[in-house]
């Protein structure tokens, strides 16, 4: 190998990396398997390992993920399958796959949906460029009160396509400042993107004022909304939203290290709309003998589907496993049971607020909350090492993305009302909400 790469040595193929990076002495005897798993269980013993301590908001979140979810999808008719391409031999993942999509309509009150995309931020940009094509207009609008990350992927997606990408400031709810989303919101805008609930948590009870501005305008409305929380909150569909979006990671996927996440995307009844959907959607049909249902891709717009330079999206292998998860999960769920976890949330919420205010925090932003919340403090940093003395994982600094003295906090299912009173008792001791 030294032969064919024109090194003369091992030392050289590394010596762009640091010395310390490589300055570790190694066994150069082998071990055999005991001694190799007891050495591994050694140095992983070093971690720390918050759990259920986790505090951190913004996403990805800590819910539980019912074992069956896990079970499922660990099979090999769904681990390993690719794209399906022939329905003769894909029928278990494309019913699959139309099951998320009529789950992903029913929750957020839309009436299509495509089976799957990246993540939350590439469905927003899908969404944008859908806007900009249907409307053949070059200016969205997003809430200032996205996280950089999110930004940096939209503007990603939009910049080679030249459409303007202007922010709409927020006001002490969280919610988009109605003066300047009408100031900004004209003729030449294709679309208007708000969260409902927003990335601080807040619940916009007007969001309808949003939605009518963008149809006055001749654009189309966006609506990011979180899937657990339309247990409870009304759907996207039924205020005026042309196209909805969301992070699905919550149903039934725990978060990894830049994984784990689902794209959800979905669209009102209109066949403009439908036909520049990214991705693909899943239908079902009859077989020509004999009758049988039957389900096949329906539509793809993809580039590698014949499409080339006409495809929608260059979206290739997508989330299709997490999508399963994400139906397995609300399959087991129901109506109820997401109603129910919804509500325990939004509980917990509240309490973790009411406990934080009487340790001396009070919240940044006014308004009703859902799982996360910033709670403004003077020095965030103190309070997460402080937290992380704790063994507490503390919530996301809001300084870098936003400018704001404040922590963004979140609470699930999997926090106990000891777990928050943990929290407020180890923010407080010796802060005084400082």
């Amino acid at each position: 190998m030294l032969q064919i790469t024109g090194i003369s040595s091992i030392e050289e193929l590394f010596s762009d990396l640091p010395a310390s990076a490589i300055g570790v002495e190694l066994n150069d005897e082998p071990l055999d398997e005991a001694a190799v798993k007891s050495r591994v269980v050694g140095e992983l013993s070093k971690n720390r390992v918050y759990g259920r301590k986790c505090f951190i908001g913004g996403g990805p979140w800590f819910h539980i993920v019912p074992s069956v979810v896990k079970h499922l999808i660990s099979r090999g008719e769904f681990l390993t399958s690719y794209t399906p391409y022939q329905p003769e031999i894909s029928q278990g993942m494309l019913q699959t796959l139309f099951e998320y999509q009529s789950l992903v309509c029913e929750l957020y009150g839309m009436d299509v949906a495509n089976s799957s995309l990246y993540d939350l931020p590439t469905a927003i940009g899908e969404a944008i460029l859908l806007s900009c094509r249907v409307t053949r207009r070059k200016k969205a609008l997003v809430p200032a009160s996205l996280p950089r990350e999110r930004i940096s992927v939209i503007s990603n997606y939009l910049e080679p396509h030249g459409i303007d990408l202007v922010k709409v400031s927020y006001d002490g709810s969280g919610k988009l400042e109605r003066s300047d989303l009408f100031g900004k919101i004209d003729e030449t805008a294709a679309s208007v993107y708000v969260e409902n609930p927003s990335f601080f948590g807040t619940i916009d009870k007007d969001i309808e004022e949003v939605t009518e501005a963008a149809h006055r305008k001749g654009c189309l409305a966006i609506v990011g909304a979180d899937p657990i929380s339309l247990g409870m909150i009304k759907p996207p569909g039924e205020y005026g939203a042309d196209i909805a979006v969301g992070e699905g990671q919550p149903l039934g996927s725990a978060p990894g290290f830049g994984g784990n996440s689902l794209g959800i995307m979905a669209c009102r009844l209109e066949s403009s709309l439908i036909r520049q959907m990214p991705g693909r959607i899943v239908g079902m049909t009859r077989a020509f003998e004999g009758g049988e249902r039957g389900f096949v891709l329906a539509l793809s717009t993809r580039e590698q589907h014949i499409r080339r330079e006409k495809a929608t999206s260059n979206i290739c292998t997508n989330e299709g496993l997490l999508a399963a998860a994400a139906a397995i999960y609300l399959s087991l769920l129901g109506k109820q049971g997401l109603r129910e976890l919804a509500r325990g949330i939004f509980a917990r919420t509240d309490y973790a607020l009411h406990a934080l205010k009487k340790a001396g925090f009070a919240p940044r932003f006014s308004g009703i909350h859902f799982r996360d919340f910033a709670i403004a403090t003077e020095d965030p940093r103190k309070i997460n090492s402080r937290l992380a003395g704790s063994g507490l994982s503390g919530g996301r600094d809001l300084r870098q993305d936003f400018g704001l003295s404040a922590l963004l906090f979140a609470v699930t299912e999997v926090h106990t009302k000891e777990d928050i009173d943990g929290l407020a008792r180890a923010m407080g001791e010796g802060a005084n909400g400082k």
